[in-house]
């Protein structure tokens, strides 16, 4: 059946666990990330350096040169002129390290970030939703990342200009005590006087940040029910929608970059503003002879070289604001967790579960079928046997357009206290008793890890990541061909893997695209039973496939479970007929049980019976 040579499962190592990131204040996890990233940081400042003061000491050395060239003559000056050159070729080297640590530092602050979002992703599993809404997390592991390594870049730029700063400001003391004490007292206050600028920047930063996030979400919804949009005739109704929300971050953009373009003009203003003060006093200072044609030119100097520095502050300003508003939403991210208390018990061997909501008891080693005419109360069963939280409620759209200013924050302050609201709930419910118990213990005293690890649950909605068919199937890569092999046989997946070019190598696309819908759910069942976990509980697993193939599975997959126990949430008669008991539910309580001929006469499952016969394909 299967002829290709079999792959490797070959996969990244695993994690490092690194420490926990500060997530009280937008401030501090900036100083965080900064401290995570080690000798870096550090390293790529003193380069910065390294390449700045050589700039600040240069109109120095000049002067000098100048002046003993016209006092003594130029073979006197080649002292000062190779000092030049040295410091030159030191301000080189020191170039070329602090952009080698700067893309270094840049590409850990990039993949350091996206590596924590990957695993808080994990780490909160099916709450994600509940927490962050999904453009959060892909703006986070996406241009967030990229600020941060621009924020710290920054930084240590920053520090590097106000090192060769004072050095220049040292030796224009020495040169002109007037004009040195000038540049101290002038710089600081020509920088605070861009302040004022800031506040509106940091909320039209902030304001952009947020409604691209939510462009984000809306384009991800639209791709992912793509095909339900095409069936239903929504595309215009949601290209409205997407064209209305990019419309609103375009004109925040305009607005950002209007804020961002009066910083950048005040900082060159107030740059040539000092750089003609400058030039004025110390042409003043040459002609009443207390400044030499060479200190006049070393002053010229470093009045050119402190555009840079002043530059660099104004820089690091926008990039810090731009750092901040990164920071807060990476902190929503990272410091939310899952609602679990540690439990103190195992999960027994072969245990008997009874959920206390519907009244269903599910016995070991046997195979139960649940059949409901709601198929909502059926599904929140599901959920309450492998103890995940109900799905949670999508966050409305910001649709902030005709509020005002004070509104609008008020807005998001207000959302903000919602998810903080559904947080609290969510984490009130899961201290409660969960009404689910395992010989008698409830679900609330056992190991979440251990639970999961035993109970699975497989929905009709299961993701499928894109790869080849190997990690689809066995994404652990701890099951061997002849495994996996039969996990694809009882599924009557067979058809999938001789439809690839490849085999088990074949490539399969994000969520499974370029397969019908049949061959996915198909692909799902085959994960979920190559898993063989002790208790399965599985979905409506052949809704979507033809009654041919569903009877196959059925057949297959009561032969494959035996003595191990499952249960099916189902309408197929198919499936039903294979099921050890069937339990019956009317407005979520079990009110029949049995086997399908001895139900076949009640009213309420032959209602439901009936219409899956219809639906069936």
């Amino acid at each position: 059946m299967f002829t290709t040579q079999r792959g490797r499962y070959d996969f990244p190592p695993a994690i490092p666990v690194d420490s926990r990131p500060d997530t009280r204040s937008p401030s501090r996890f900036l100083f965080w990330l900064i401290r995570s990233y080690g000798w870096v940081v550090p390293a790529m400042t003193a380069s910065a350096a390294t390449w700045l003061i050589p700039a600040a000491v240069t109109p120095w050395l000049l002067g000098r040169a100048i002046d003993t060239g016209i006092e003594h003559g130029v073979v006197d000056a080649l002292g000062w002129v190779a000092a030049l050159l040295g410091v030159i070729l030191i301000g080189v080297v020191g170039g070329i390290a602090f952009h080698t640590f700067a893309v270094r530092m840049w590409l850990l602050g990039i993949y350091g970030i996206q590596r924590r979002v990957t695993r808080q992703s994990v780490h909160l599993g099916h709450v994600l939703n509940r927490r962050v809404p999904t453009g959060e997390v892909l703006s986070v592991s996406s241009s967030d990342s990229d600020q941060f390594g621009a924020t710290v870049d920054a930084f240590g730029h920053a520090i590097a200009a106000a090192i060769s700063f004072l050095l220049a400001s040292v030796l224009m003391l020495t040169t002109s005590p007037t004009l040195g004490l000038l540049v101290l007292v002038a710089v600081p206050l020509l920088v605070g006087a861009s302040t004022p600028v800031l506040r509106p920047l940091t909320r039209a930063q902030a304001a952009e940040r947020t409604e691209s996030s939510s462009l984000t979400s809306l384009a991800t919804d639209i791709a992912t029910g793509l095909r339900i949009l095409r069936g239903v005739g929504g595309e215009r109704t949601f290209a409205a929608n997407y064209e209305r929300q990019s419309q609103k971050v375009r004109r925040l953009g305009v607005r950002l970059g209007t804020w961002q373009a009066l910083v950048e003009a005040i900082s060159i203003l107030l740059s040539g503003l000092l750089l003609v003060a400058l030039v004025y006093l110390g042409s003043m200072r040459l002609l009443d002879g207390t400044l030499s044609v060479g200190e006049l030119i070393s002053f010229f100097g470093y009045a050119v070289f402190l555009i840079s520095p002043m530059q660099t502050f104004f820089d690091f300003a926008q990039k810090w604001v731009q750092g901040l508003v990164a920071a807060s939403k990476t902190i929503a991210l990272l410091s939310a967790d899952v609602p679990w208390a540690p439990g103190q018990e195992s999960l027994g061997d072969r245990p008997v579960l009874i959920d206390g909501a519907s009244g269903v008891t599910v016995m070991p080693g046997r195979m139960l079928g649940v059949v409901s005419s709601d198929p909502d109360a059926s599904a929140a069963l599901a959920d309450r046997l492998g103890r995940y939280l109900p799905e949670g409620t999508p966050e409305d759209a910001d649709d902030d357009d005709d509020l005002s200013a004070r509104a609008k924050r008020r807005a998001r302050r207000e959302r903000m206290a919602e998810r903080r609201r559904r947080a609290s709930e969510d984490a009130e419910a899961a201290a409660k008793p969960w009404g689910v118990s395992a010989d008698g213990v409830d679900y609330s005293r056992l190991e979440v890890a251990d639970l999961r690890e035993r109970v699975v649950v497989s929905h009709t909605g299961a993701m499928l990541f894109a790869g080849t068919l190997q990690t689809a199937v066995d994404p652990w890569g701890t099951h061997s061909r002849q495994q996996a092999e039969e996990a694809l046989r009882v599924a009557s997946a067979e058809d999938i893997y001789a439809s690839l070019p490849d085999g088990w190598q074949g490539r399969i696309d994000e969520k499974g695209r370029g397969l019908s819908g049949g061959q996915r759910q198909r692909v799902v069942l085959a994960r979920a039973l190559l898993r063989d976990p002790e208790i399965l509980v599985l979905v409506e697993p052949t809704s979507a496939v033809d009654a041919h193939t569903e009877a196959r599975i059925s057949e297959r997959l009561a032969g494959h479970r035996l003595g191990r126990t499952t249960v099916v949430v189902t309408a197929s008669p198919l499936l039903l007929r294979r099921c050890d008991e069937i339990s019956v539910l009317v407005d979520g309580r079990e009110v029949a049980r049995g086997t399908h001929e001895e139900l076949h006469d009640h009213p309420d499952y032959r209602s439901v019976i009936a219409r899956g016969m219809e639906d069936s394909p």
